[in-house]
This record gives C-alpha cells, structure tokens and sequence, in this order.
C-alpha cells in the first residue's frame, strides 16, 4: 500500500512500486495499491496521479510505504490529516511494517512512529528531520535504516534498496537479487547493517551470464556444482565462465560457492548448530573444510 502525498517524487514512488511489481511477476504475493487523501495526487514532476481514498482492511503481514514529496524544508510539507496518521500509527501497533522515501520519514515522525528508532531522510533534511522529532535516532549518509518495523530510507533512489531489502527479508536474497538484476539495478544493502550476505556484495555488476550463475549458485549452493556443468548451462567454456565470473565479482565459481556455504554455516552456528551439523548442513561432507574456511576468514 503506498501512501500519496501532494507533490509526491516519481521516483519516489515508482523504484519501490517497480520492485514489488517485479516480484509479483515472478509468483510472489504482491497486490499494490494506492490511496491519497484526494483523489487525484500533484506531483513534483507534473504529472497528476489518480489514488483511492478509502484506506482498506490491513492486515499485519501487509506494508505501507510512503514516498516522499518535493519540499525545501519539513516544515514546509503539505498537511497531512490526522486519520492518515492514525492509519500509520495503528498498521504498525498491530504488528505491520511501516516505510518510507526521502522525506516521507516526516510522515512516520508526525506519526509518532520514529521516537526512540533509529531512522534515515534525504540528506538535505536530516538535521531538520532530528529538530522537529527529538525523539528519533537519526542516521546519516546511510542509504537505509530498519528498526521495530520501521523502515526509513534516503534520497529518491535509495527506495529501490529499501525495497530490495525487504524482498530480501520476505523471501530470501536470491529473490531480492533476481529482482534486481530484472530491473537492470545494483543489488545493495545498507552499509551500515550488520549482516551483509554475499549474494548482494558479489552483484555490483551487469554481466548477465555471470549472474545466470550466480543464480544457479544461490539455489543449489549446498550440492556440487562441477564448474563445466555451470558452464554447459550457460553455453561458455569452463575457461570463459572463470574469467568472466573472476572478473565481475573477483571470485571463482567455486570460491563463491564456500562464501556461501559459510555465510550460512556461520549463521547456523550463531543460532546453536554444531560445527558438524552445520558443516553437513551446507553440503561439507565432514567439518575440515568449514574449520579451515573459518579460520581464513578470521
């Protein structure tokens, strides 16, 4: 559900709703629908946009996103009514997912819904963002922040990676970085959160035979994965993959292959696995390897 604000960015809007839509191509549940407190919606490029009015039934598995809008200072935004925050503020109490673009974190600010989270704006309004909500933990030169359902992202096209993220989070980095690739766009994450899977640091590129193996990789990363097997698959010699795929991502097939398994076995390990059962877990037939691969990595 994206929520319209008078004089509301394109791109603002579009990045995110693209990336759901996309998503919902690929057979993942995604119906997106607008609403605005008017019918129809200026925006700041000119071009008018017809939304609904009523909000629907919400139900906690649902998200809202609020794009932002064109404006020199927060203060400045155009009004927006206290039902409509109501709905933000309820969504979220009753265990919803609540986002927003660039300056829409002023939405979710009126709302009382950033208070003692940390949060992120365009960085144009980050100083005036922290003034008028004392209460929020305001994050800088980030491209997003997650915090208690509160998702908050910077400038224009960072709502793209928010929404990515949380794709991500719903199903998996494979989809996220499929999505990606699909709408021809880097496959980021926030710098700043603590976990970083090795499916998006290894998709900063565009070479779409490279990807169509890491696809290949991300979804059977667990078995073997003979590299002229990858190779048949994607109609290139073995020495063509190696060189294309070092050359994009600096990684051998085989190399990203262990980056993965161990990303998820260090994962499995956090969460009480043993070594052993995570070392089986991931495809290792015994611990050695796993062993070694940690101790390199550390």
């Amino acid at each position: 559900m994206f929520f319209l604000v008078p004089g509301v960015h394109l791109l603002d809007l579009a990045g995110p709703a693209q990336v759901f839509s996309t998503a919902a191509d690929f057979g993942h549940p995604y119906t997106l629908r607008y609403v605005a407190e008017r019918p129809q919606v200026p925006t700041a490029q000119g071009l008018p946009l017809v939304a609904g009015t009523d909000w629907p039934d919400l139900a906690p598995e649902d998200l809202i996103v609020v794009p932002g809008w064109r404006t020199v200072t927060l203060a400045g935004s155009p009004a927006i009514a206290d039902a409509s925050l109501e709905v933000l503020r309820d969504h979220h109490a009753r265990g919803g997912t609540v986002a927003s673009v660039c300056a829409g974190a002023e939405a979710l600010g009126r709302a009382g819904l950033l208070k003692g989270r940390r949060c992120t704006t365009h960085h144009d309004v980050q100083d005036e963002l922290a003034l008028r909500h004392p209460g929020a933990v305001v994050v800088r030169d980030v491209l997003f922040t997650a915090d208690d359902r509160v998702i908050t992202s910077a400038g224009i096209a960072s709502g793209i990676d928010l929404a990515l993220y949380l794709v991500a989070g719903r199903h998996g980095p494979a989809v996220a970085a499929r999505v990606a690739r699909d709408m021809v766009v880097y496959a980021r994450r926030n710098g700043h959160e603590p976990q970083t899977s090795a499916m998006f640091r290894h998709r900063s590129h565009l070479d779409d035979t490279v990807h169509r193996v890491q696809d290949l990789i991300d979804t059977r990363f667990d078995r073997p994965l003979p590299l002229p097997g990858l190779a048949s698959a994607v109609g290139v010699s073995e020495r063509t993959l190696t060189r294309l795929f070092n050359r994009a991502t600096g990684l051998t097939p085989l190399r990203y292959q262990q980056t993965l398994r161990l990303e998820r076995a260090e994962h499995l390990i956090s969460h009480g696995a043993t070594v052993d059962a995570a070392a089986r877990s991931v495809g290792f037939e015994d611990a050695r390897m796993l062993r070694r691969l940690r101790a390199r990595a550390n």
